[in-house]
């Protein structure tokens, strides 16, 4: 079936944060290929924040998930869910791309009742009207998303991956430091134990990397108790670094409790250093430069996409066989790539 010049287009995306920014890719490249036509996003209230500001989309829909419900009641969410749902049907779209790169039997039947004239996904579920193989082949996941992108006779390689931090992002504040100096961003929290990485060695690495040039470090981290079953935190261990850092650097403590919050300090850095996951990606997403510490993790398949990066992971595939000497030199050894202020 060949589409018109200006075709409807819904890219379904509803898992984590990474995945998410590994689909703008293909969501830039749909927007080249159909300047006139209408692209939107259906995601969850947990990631849809990645998506804000994005001019390829012509709108996000979000809805929220059970486990991520505050406030709102069981029946709110499913009554606000069914209400976008019908709103979307009646819109009369082309086609529904269900972006994630694993069989989606329950996002199947959601694409079906939204009525659109083609159903594109992953895999051989019954459902599908274009059906992409699963990826054996090693991709990175920008890549084995982007392979949509063919049906539209987009070709070339996948571009970079797009992030928009927040229009009035306030400056990190100055501490000790001369105007032009680079701010490193230092992401201590990570959802997978084994990408975990101790808060000593974040603590070493920084006054190790500030002993070498004058440098603004951000500290990053998911606020909040270690035990809470929802939202673990790490004040604890942001606590720890900054007490034993203590006057040997320039770090500004920044607790993110949300997901803006973090986009927005990320986009006050220059270079990123952090575990494999979800403020990798969106640091990627924003341009920086990224050090990133692997434990458990496909690198070949997760890695920061077209920016500068070095990677670090061990056979074991436990971020703590990860030494401090080594995160100083994969730095040292990404230093060149890092722009340099202005003042």
């Amino acid at each position: 079936m060949s589409l018109h010049s200006a075709p409807k287009i819904l890219i379904i995306r509803r898992d984590n944060i990474g995945d998410l920014v590994c689909t703008t890719p293909l969501i830039s490249a749909l927007r080249q290929r159909f300047p006139d036509g209408w692209l939107g996003a259906l995601v969850n209230s947990y990631n849809a924040p990645v998506l804000d500001g994005n001019t390829d989309l012509d709108r996000v829909f979000a809805y929220t998930k059970a486990k991520h419900r505050e406030r709102e009641s069981l029946a709110g969410i499913l009554w606000q869910r069914l209400l976008m749902t019908y709103r979307l049907r009646q819109m009369q779209l082309d086609d529904v791309i269900i972006a994630t790169t694993s069989p989606q039997p329950r996002v199947i039947k959601l694409a079906q009742w939204l009525k659109p004239r083609r159903i594109i996904g992953f895999g051989d579920a019954q459902g599908l009207d274009v059906a992409l193989p699963l990826d054996n082949a090693g991709h990175h996941e920008v890549e084995d998303v982007f392979r949509v992108a063919s049906i539209y006779g987009i070709e070339g390689p996948p571009p970079a991956c797009r992030v928009v931090a927040p229009i009035a992002v306030p400056p990190a504040p100055a501490r000790c430091v001369p105007p032009g100096t680079l701010t490193i961003g230092v992401h201590i929290s990570a959802r997978k134990p084994s990408q975990r990485w101790p808060a000593e060695r974040f603590a070493k690495t920084i006054k190790a990397i500030a002993a070498q040039e004058p440098v603004r470090f951000l500290l990053l981290w998911s606020p909040g108790t270690e035990d809470n079953p929802l939202h673990p935190g790490d004040d604890v261990k942001a606590q720890e670094v900054l007490k034993q850092v203590g006057s040997g650097a320039a770090v500004i403590a920044r607790p993110t409790q949300t997901l803006p919050e973090l986009i927005a300090a990320l986009a006050q850095c220059d270079a990123l250093i952090c575990a494999d996951g979800g403020a990798m990606h969106l640091g990627a997403g924003l341009g920086l430069p990224v050090v990133c510490l692997f434990g458990n993790s496909g690198a070949q398949r997760w890695h920061p996409w077209a920016v500068p990066y070095r990677l670090l992971q061990k056979p074991s595939f436990d971020v703590t066989d990860i030494g401090v000497g080594e995160v100083v030199s994969a730095y040292n050894a990404l230093r060149a790539d890092i722009p340099v202020r202005a003042p």
